[in-house]
């Protein structure tokens, strides 16, 4: 009678799984409340302290850690010494560990980590070729259609589930060693424990002959993980990389905003006192660019946008929520992606790869208190000039750099980024806005080296310029914009964006 043990924190399905296996003729092992559930329900079980003839002690922290449990799981019942040794002790063989762990990751804590649990899903998976691993609740309905259907789980998917199981001990422990790192809150990690698991396949990466797929680090959500497509194609590896760059900008605004984004950089943006009017100014900022665009909004989705946006080729559409009828319009369009997704959460550091490793930074914070900006000009801001400059600067954090944001009216109405020198950056800026630029305002994510970028926006009808400051020739800038009569703030914070 082939035996299986079956001991789990999470006894979700687990008197079902106990009862099918003592239907097919398995002889269960078990301890502790997972033997008592079973028992409970009338389901024939042996406790382990009968197999190892020792109690549990050290309050339950001992307990499966004997080389009754161990050799059954770990014996190669191929291998005429290991069979010789069993003999000798008594062990007869474990062909099924059922073992999921201790919830770690809920409530950090020293008891909370799981020893005997990872010991014995170890030494079930290192002998896959005679004993089948079982960690997951998800996986109970396969395991019994495997047994009765083959007599016991076939190789090839004890294997996979080996190797899932090692995955899984492997994350955990990175959960308890990262908390477990005491490190100065004043320096980033000196290691970086990182457990990723694939959550969706992408339809290709960045061209269609590359392969993409998006993972989420294992014990950490994200509005990724939450998000619901209504319809279009599957994402692609761009299209997610856009829809979060348009994601994450739209929700640093309050009012109602739609961010418009190409190849990860902004093309339009506008808040408004309606989610209508913003999205009419922000397509109108580059509607050339904006053609097969990302749009992001942070208010529900009416069928007045729908019917707007259905205008217009667009590749993802997010937000927060549709109206019903929104959702019929939009559905209208086979390849809109339609995501609605929750508000993003600012992550702690950011990560991004190199060859044999990976660069790691904290999180660009934008400073919105606009009290602490500085003004070197001799003309002063009004109320609506320095909402223009919020809405500018903060665009301007999102575009790659070099970069320039004109603003106006609360939209973003000029953006030139990815220059190699910022006065091209700002002369593409102003050929975007047009005529529009003369009162708006401009935003520059690095400061200005020489005069010629602040004369160059003077020309154009440019009425306030906001710089992070720190130029060894910043006195060339403020006496351009004293010359010109033009509003200069210093914000003393650079946001370069590679």
């Amino acid at each position: 009678m082939p035996r299986a043990l079956l001991s789990v924190y999470d006894k979700t399905g687990v008197v079902e799984l106990a009862s099918s296996l003592h239907g097919l003729g398995w002889e269960l092992l078990s301890s502790g409340g997972t033997a008592k559930v079973i028992a409970d329900a009338g389901i024939p079980v042996v406790d382990v302290a009968e197999i190892t003839g020792f109690p549990a002690i050290l309050g339950h922290r001992v307990v499966t850690l004997h080389p009754a449990i161990h050799g059954a799981l770990l014996a190669d019942t191929n291998n005429p010494e290991h069979l010789a040794d069993m003999a000798t002790h008594g062990i007869e063989p474990i062909a099924l560990a059922v073992v999921n762990l201790y919830p770690f990751s809920s409530q950090p804590s020293i008891e909370l980590i799981d020893v005997g649990g990872p010991a014995m899903v170890r030494a079930a998976a290192k002998n896959f070729e005679h004993v089948a691993v079982i960690t997951n609740p998800s996986q109970y309905t396969s395991l019994v259609a495997q047994i009765s259907e083959h007599g016991e789980v076939p190789l090839t998917q004890r294997k996979q589930l080996a190797a899932q199981a090692f995955a899984m001990t492997a994350a955990y422990d990175i959960q308890v060693a990262q908390w477990m790192l005491e490190n100065d809150e004043h320096a980033l990690p000196e290691t970086l424990l990182l457990h990723l698991v694939r959550e969706e396949s992408l339809r290709y990466g960045e061209n269609p002959h590359q392969r993409g797929a998006r993972y989420r680090v294992l014990g950490q959500r994200s509005w990724w993980s939450s998000t619901t497509q209504h319809g279009g194609k599957e994402m692609s590896y761009l299209n997610v990389l856009d829809a979060e760059a348009a994601w994450n900008l739209v929700w640093r605004f309050e009012r109602p905003c739609v961010v418009i984004v190409k190849h990860a950089i902004p093309c339009g943006l506008a808040i408004a006192d309606t989610i209508e009017e913003a999205y009419r100014n922000a397509l109108a900022c580059d509607p050339t660019s904006a053609f097969g665009g990302i749009v992001a909004i942070n208010r529900c989705v009416t069928d007045d946008v729908a019917q707007q946006l259905g205008a217009v080729f667009t590749e993802v559409l997010v937000a927060p929520q549709y109206e019903p009828q929104a959702l019929k319009t939009l559905q209208q369009k086979k390849n809109l992606r339609i995501l609605e997704g929750s508000r993003p959460t600012m992550q702690a550091h950011h990560i991004r790869s190199v060859q044999g490793g990976a660069l790691l930074q904290d999180h660009d914070d934008i400073v919105h208190d606009v009290a602490s900006w500085r003004v070197m000009s001799k003309a002063q801001p009004s109320p609506q000039q320095l909402e223009d400059a919020l809405v500018a600067w903060t665009t301007c954090a999102a575009v790659t750099s070099n970069a320039i944001v004109i603003a106006k009216d609360g939209c973003a109405i000029g953006i030139g980024g990815g220059q190699q020198n910022r006065i091209d950056a700002a002369r593409l800026a102003c050929q975007r806005a047009g005529d529009n630029a003369r009162g708006g305002v401009a935003a520059s994510d690095a400061f200005f080296p020489f005069r010629d970028g602040p004369d160059l926006l003077a020309e154009h009808g440019i009425a306030v310029i906001v710089q992070p400051g720190g130029s060894q020739r910043d006195d060339e800038s403020i006496a351009s914009a004293d010359e010109h009569g033009i509003v200069l703030l210093f914000t003393d914070k650079r946001h370069f964006k590679h």
